[in-house]
């Protein structure tokens, strides 16, 4: 099969395109044929050495982390799908490599695409989504009634996020760019703070939830915007020592991360609110939820370039700029 591989680490290095045998089928595994696969800054940062103590993957490496297409083999122990369906998924850790013409996923983390949809709009929604489900839902339980902040609107998490905390009853305030306004409105946005000319820390008093996706300072600012008993769930770190028993991480690394959140979870405890480091991983039941929400017409995908399988490399170095709208997809089949 074609796929894009990443042969060393390295920052911006370039993914090269060449053969790969199709990936060895486990009995609770079902082969994908790739059709659509969507780009996360994820991938650039695992290519770029960022997560090595973390995911310490074994080079050479095919990158992507999102597919939608159609079943063409199943594991001997798998049950609920068959060939010829059209799925899916965020392969779990380890197991991706969707920047490839096949791919071997877990029955456990796979579900059925979105009868609406189209293959590269299913393909934009697994770790965006299953971020958002993960931090609002399971984290943070989100309530109708309560408010929740949720940064860099205009981004992918950002996108399915508020959609996902409007459906569930939450007032939602947001930041996004002037040129951004009016599509995070559209998606259900209540409060749009312009960061380019506005401060959300002078705006926004007695929060229930943040969603933190930005650096070190806006992780300070957004802990005095929580009221207390508020919770703070950082998806761009630093990791804690809950996610470090999570991943069963070796001792130093355990260390590392309880030095590297002393900081914050200090801060936080001082002003009676909680801090919470998500790193989402693959789920295909919360993905089958996360599709009736879509069918119903609760939640959109929200695309903003769809490129070639050819120009996979471009697509990464697209995302990496940080201005996409929504997600950015390769179109493989």
């Amino acid at each position: 099969m074609k796929a894009f591989v990443l042969e060393r680490y390295g920052k911006k290095r370039a993914l090269r395109l060449t053969d790969m045998p199709t990936p060895e089928l486990r009995d609770d595994e079902v082969l994908v044929e790739v059709h659509a696969a969507g780009v996360n800054l994820l991938d650039a940062k695992i290519r770029d050495g960022e997560f090595k103590l973390i995911l310490p993957y074994r080079l050479p490496l095919v990158l992507g982390h999102d597919v939608a297409g159609v079943v063409v083999q199943v594991g001997r122990r798998v049950q609920q799908f068959r060939l010829g369906d059209e799925v899916f998924a965020r392969p779990d850790d380890f197991r991706i490599g969707t920047f490839a013409e096949f791919v071997a996923v877990k029955e456990a983390s796979l579900a059925l695409k979105p009868k609406g949809l189209k293959m590269a709009e299913a393909a934009s929604i697994p770790l965006v989504g299953l971020t958002a489900w993960q931090a609002l839902v399971e984290k943070a339980k989100l309530k109708k009634g309560q408010k929740v902040f949720i940064q860099a609107g205009s981004g992918g998490v950002g996108t399915f996020a508020i959609q996902l905390a409007k459906h569930l009853g939450a007032t939602v305030a947001t930041t996004t760019s002037t040129a951004n306004v009016e599509l995070v409105k559209s998606l259900g946005a209540d409060v749009v703070i312009d960061y380019k000319t506005q401060d959300f820390e002078a705006l926004l008093r007695d929060y229930d939830v943040v969603l933190n996706s930005q650096d070190g300072t806006t992780l300070e600012k957004s802990l005095r915007v929580l009221k207390p008993g508020g919770k703070l769930i950082s998806i761009s770190g630093p990791p804690d020592p809950d996610f470090g028993k999570e991943i069963a991480a070796p001792g130093f690394v355990k260390l590392a991360m309880r030095l590297l959140s002393l900081g914050v979870r200090r801060r936080a405890k001082a002003r009676s609110v909680d801090y919470a480091f998500l790193f989402m991983r693959a789920n295909g039941a919360q993905l089958h939820e996360i599709a009736r929400l879509i069918d119903a017409g609760a939640i959109r995908p929200v695309i903003d370039r769809i490129f070639p399988f050819a120009a996979t490399n471009e697509a990464l170095a697209y995302v990496e700029a940080g201005r996409a709208k929504g997600k950015v997809v390769v179109q493989v089949k």
